[in-house]
């Protein structure tokens, strides 16, 4: 049933309320053509079993759902938010309850994409240890730690944490990260400790097609601060440079390096001529 925002109601003592007992996805919309919807539920569905909770919709069902609301939103541009918890409980109780009523969500926002100063200038981030818990590759509502995270870089007037986890680059408070060091692009491995971002793989993939090497493995956090370039994206954010971090500058003269501009004109040619364009 379709209600307006203000109007939707979520009873006190449903699990994703009392516990961040549940799971979200956020798929970006390009001239009404929702990008890599597979993969996206492919993804809900990964985060869903991480939590032991059945699917209260099939893959074919949520299509509907996201079709039918990115037709009749507003925006040619849009990031449909989906949110899928355990349900209400008769009683606060840690354990799972015997009957499981999953409470749905699913939304659209304006998509907006950064202002161009960012992109021409550069953004600054701060560093952090990756407090978080250890199963970061399930997409869940349980985003205290990162919500702390981001407001460190908020405090600091930046855009961005950086975290790392024992001595090595995990991603952002929000965001997956890169650095280019001596003309090669690095990129952290997918494992728990980082989610799987769509995003992640289009960088990847645009890296591959131009012929940009790139090395997939475990990056220090000595060459993450020695790299001639830093990287932030995300599906909102697209690709931005990272040109301070804590104050120090990223590369020789801290500003935006000649990689990103090649990799920022590839994927504006991705998202015209792929995410415009739909499957």
């Amino acid at each position: 049933m379709w209600v307006a925002a203000d109007q939707g109601r979520v009873s006190v003592m449903d699990r994703g309320f009392l516990f961040g007992d549940g799971v979200y996805e956020v798929i970006p919309v390009y001239s009404r053509q929702p990008f890599r919807l597979e993969q996206h539920l492919a993804r809900l569905q990964h985060s869903l079993d991480g939590i032991q909770l059945a699917n209260p919709h099939g893959m074919k069902e949520w299509s509907g759902f996201v079709t039918q609301l990115v037709n009749e939103a507003e925006w040619e541009d849009q990031s449909i938010y989906i949110q899928v918890t355990r349900g209400p409980m008769a009683v606060r109780n840690h354990a799972f309850p015997k009957e499981v009523r999953p409470t749905s969500v699913i939304f659209a926002e304006a998509m907006t994409t950064p202002p161009a100063s960012q992109r021409e200038q550069g953004i600054a981030a701060v560093s952090a240890a990756d407090i978080r818990w250890l199963r970061c590759d399930l997409k869940t509502t349980s985003l205290l730690a990162n919500c702390l995270l981001r407001q460190m870089a908020v405090a600091a007037g930046c855009v961005e944490t950086v975290l790392f986890r024992d001595g090595f680059l995990t991603e952002g408070s929000a965001s997956s990260i890169f650095a280019i060091k001596d003309g090669v692009l690095l990129a952290p491995i997918k494992n728990h400790l980082m989610l799987p971002g769509i995003t992640y793989d289009v960088v990847l993939e645009l890296a591959a097609q131009h012929g940009l090497p790139h090395e997939v493995r475990d990056i220090t956090e000595a060459e993450t601060r020695t790299a001639d370039e830093l990287w932030m994206c995300s599906s909102t954010k697209e690709v931005l440079p990272i040109v301070l971090l804590d104050g120090a500058k990223v590369g020789i003269d801290g500003t935006p390096g000649p990689r990103f501009a090649q990799m920022y004109a590839w994927y504006q040619a991705f998202k015209a001529t792929v995410m415009r364009a739909g499957p």
